[in-house]
């Protein structure tokens, strides 16, 4: 990247180019911009990143394994995407709040989410995977963008509570074409919330190419809500690192939202119910094996005289270990009462609610030994064993 690719604050002038500090042969690139940001960055640093990555595809491929064998409903794979989720979630404070897609496993790794939460929606167990102000990160949002919405309504309020923390907001090139993406850009925009808007270019939403929906560089779409558009390497974790702090230090700062186009790639299906085969080849996948996130950081590494066998079997061995809690971790979700999935639906009494519920439970005692309808349909109320008060149907 020249000079002339950039303005004087550093950000992307033209929308062809992206920041790159390793190149996927493992080079360092110097950027007299974002080498600042990463500063702090050592070779140790640069392990313990390389380790989280390692780890995080380890979980993927243990989920995707576990979802195979029948123990989970579905999973939606991050392969691929690990430099992006590791890189940024490095950037962040603990007080910083996390909004995401359903495929940011690394992020809710990243932040203490244990392996029965990162498990328990995708095995049905579980309406949500875990607490989000234990972790400061929501649970997964599956309305495609919708979290954006929220990332900008929290990022307001920590404004005007006079906060220096911020909000982030993770989502594909998919959700950015969806209204509430960009109403949540014009929001953050007018009121100079703090909130990172992080989008995973992975090249496909579902089965359609970026290239339908967007005719240039994402990062461009910033432009029209008046806000910088960052455009970075998503398989450089040192430059999405970079990027990140860089962000969120003007959101700290009172400058407002920024918008990140991490530019990776979705290396499996979209998920488990997906076949990737259908709509692309392997040609592609190939040339994208090329610059794969973790072994371009093994790689320089490796140049600057790390002993990286000694590195790879540390990783390898955390990944193991994390793997085997994972799957250990299946055999204490157990499965909930069928009638509590209409628990917790309003804070108040429904009427509605509780009219499904008796319905449900009347359906549910169909299939009870004879003996045992009777208890069933009682403890559902009246209407379910057809009684009313007056003792007519």
């Amino acid at each position: 990247m020249t000079p002339s690719d950039r303005d004087a604050t550093g950000l992307l002038t033209r929308p062809d180019p992206f920041v790159q500090l390793i190149t996927p042969a493992g080079d360092r690139v110097r950027d007299a911009v974002y080498d600042p940001w990463v500063a702090d960055v050592d070779l140790e640093v640069l392990g313990r990143l390389y380790r989280d990555m390692v780890v995080v595809r380890r979980i993927d491929t243990e989920a995707t394994a576990l979802q195979r064998q029948g123990e989970l409903g579905l999973w939606p794979p991050l392969a691929g995407q690990e430099a992006a989720q590791i890189g940024s979630a490095h950037a962040l404070r603990d007080d910083d709040f996390v909004f995401s897609s359903y495929r940011e496993h690394a992020l809710a790794w990243h932040r203490k989410v244990a392996p029965a939460e990162l498990l328990s929606v995708w095995r049905g167990t579980a309406a949500s995977g875990w607490n989000p102000y234990e972790h400061n990160m929501a649970v997964p949002q599956i309305i495609i963008g919708a979290q954006a919405l929220h990332a900008t309504g929290y990022a307001m309020g920590l404004r005007w509570e006079g906060s220096d923390a911020a909000a982030i907001a993770y989502f594909g090139d998919g959700a950015t074409s969806e209204g509430d993406v960009n109403e949540a850009l014009v929001f953050a925009s007018s009121f100079d919330a703090p909130v990172v808007f992080f989008c995973q270019n992975n090249q496909w939403a579902i089965s359609e190419p970026v290239g339908l929906q967007s005719k240039q560089a994402i990062a461009r779409r910033a432009d029209g809500f008046g806000m910088p558009g960052l455009r970075v390497d998503g398989n450089d974790v040192l430059a999405v690192l970079a990027a990140t702090r860089f962000a969120l230090d003007r959101a700290r700062r009172g400058e407002g939202p920024s918008f990140i186009e991490a530019v990776t790639y979705r290396m499996g299906p979209h998920t488990t119910a997906d076949d990737p085969k259908r709509y692309r080849g392997d040609a592609e996948l190939a040339e994208w094996r090329e610059r794969d996130p973790i072994s371009r950081v093994l790689a320089y590494l490796d140049g600057s005289g790390v002993d990286v066998a000694g590195l790879e079997r540390e990783a390898t061995a955390e990944a193991d270990r994390v793997a085997a809690e994972l799957r250990a971790a299946i055999t204490t979700l157990a499965d909930p009462e069928p009638l509590s999935v209409f628990d917790h639906v309003y804070a108040e009494p429904n009427s509605h609610v509780e009219r499904q519920r008796t319905n449900y439970a009347r359906y549910l005692a169909l299939f009870d030994e004879p003996e045992e309808r009777g208890g069933a349909a009682a403890a559902a109320g009246p209407e379910a064993s057809g009684r009313t008060e007056g003792g007519a149907r």
